[in-house]
């Protein structure tokens, strides 16, 4: 790769890659694994090193993770690998015909290739109240340890959506001995995620864990009393008391910086298979990036950490002189109190579903169809399960219910017989 001259106080890398979340970091130790001699920047926004973010709304929160637990690779190893990081900077805009990157500081960096890994950050709500002390969210370490310190001063806890972080926290809460209550607007907690008969066995285990479900329910306004949020006001006319709320109602790619650059974005910054955008000189990966998915036959966004690993690793190969398209297996976890859910495929639109296990138990799994495909596995506390599916779904060719149901659907002799992954 040819080296250009160097470009004010940032200077010139190779590969600057923008975002120092999983995929930031995946991606520079991976390129560094594939082989790859140049220069490599990791700049993140956050004033902190890469951290994991799944603990932030369990083991963090209960305090059996320090902040320190959490770092992914200390700054050592990255010297080590020669991997220049970069902690507390904002980039405000890409110029392409350059290819520099302008920051708030007015440092600019240039590059041979960019790697947009910005993730993605928490939807806010925009409703009355949304400004009241004591209405938070939860996506970094930073919001985390505001939650954790609010959470040994409250005593009721409202969480508007029942998605992955709000039901975690739930139970966190539960478990500390608050008043909980969970909004959600949909007719059934986790709805975008899992099956129905997934969601009734976590509202049935939430409810016994002490926690209140208002499904079908919009929050119509916060009150508070001396700036502090006090009450949760339902459009149905009920209210709910509060010393501190939580909105978990999904999250948004932080696509903006591409998108004035003149990229492409849905839903995301647009990738092809190969995770490049329309500018050959940038790639995205992660969180923020909208890629086409085979398991999904469409394009999508994932956000997931498996998602954020094997992206890193995809484009570090592609960058290393190793292209291959971006084919994995999506797999997903939650881990809710004593349910450890885990997902393999995308399930959404199944239209039949073979349950093994035992609901009773909650130890269950859900094998899930679309025309006759076998397209993924949601199961709680059968870890096995998650891991044989990604095996069979890995595989070249689709697996059909009529092969499944020959097996008795028994996954360790379908993952254990035929071709091997490709």
């Amino acid at each position: 790769m040819m080296r250009a001259p160097l470009a004010g106080s940032g200077g010139y890398s190779d590969i600057l890659i923008l975002g120092a979340g999983q995929a930031g970091l995946q991606a520079a130790v991976s390129l560094r694994e594939e082989g790859f001699d140049g220069s490599i920047r990791l700049i993140g926004e956050e004033p902190v090193l890469p951290y994991q973010r799944p603990p932030l709304s369990k083991g963090y929160l209960m305090g059996t993770a320090s902040a320190e637990s959490l770092v992914l690779r200390p700054r050592k190893l990255l010297e080590d690998l020669r991997i220049d990081m970069l902690c507390d900077a904002r980039a405000v805009a890409i110029e392409r015909a350059q290819r520099t990157l302008l920051f708030a500081d007015g440092q600019h960096h240039s590059y041979g290739h960019l790697v947009l890994a910005t993730g993605a950050r928490a939807r806010r709500w925009a409703g009355a109240g949304a400004d009241l002390d004591n209405v938070v969210y939860l996506r970094s370490i930073a919001d985390a340890a505001v939650l954790a310190s609010r959470m040994t001063q409250a005593r009721r806890a409202v969480i508007i959506g029942a998605g992955f972080v709000g039901l975690e926290f739930a139970a966190v809460a539960a478990k500390a001995g608050l008043a909980v209550d969970v909004v959600e607007a949909a007719e059934r907690p986790m709805a975008r995620a899992v099956s129905p008969a997934m969601s009734e066995l976590f509202r049935r285990w939430h409810e016994q864990a002490g926690v209140a479900m208002h499904l079908k329910a919009r929050v119509a306004r916060l009150e508070g009393e001396d700036g502090k949020v006090a009450r949760v006001h339902l459009d149905d006319g009920r209210m709910l008391p509060a010393d501190l709320v939580l909105i978990g109602i999904g999250g948004v790619a932080n696509d903006e910086l591409a998108a004035a650059a003149g990229l492409p974005v849905e839903m995301g910054i647009v990738v092809d298979e190969m995770l490049q955008t329309a500018d050959p000189a940038i790639s995205a990966i992660g969180d923020c990036a909208s890629h086409p998915n085979v398991f999904a036959a469409c394009r999508t966004r994932i956000e997931s950490v498996q998602n954020a690993i094997d992206q890193g690793r995809a484009v570090a190969a592609r960058l290393a002189g190793r292209p291959r398209p971006y084919r994995a297996v999506p797999w997903f976890w939650s881990d809710q109190g004593a349910l450890k859910l885990q997902m393999a495929g995308l399930v959404a639109g199944a239209d039949r579903t073979v349950e093994i296990g035992s609901r009773d138990e909650r130890r269950l799994s859900l094998l899930a169809f679309r025309n006759d495909v076998f397209v993924g596995v949601e199961s709680v506390n059968r870890p096995a399960d998650t891991m044989l599916a990604r095996r069979i779904l890995a595989r070249p060719g689709p697996m059909t219910f009529a092969e499944v149901e020959a097996a008795s659907f028994d996954l360790k002799a379908l993952a254990t017989c035929g071709p091997a992954p490709a």
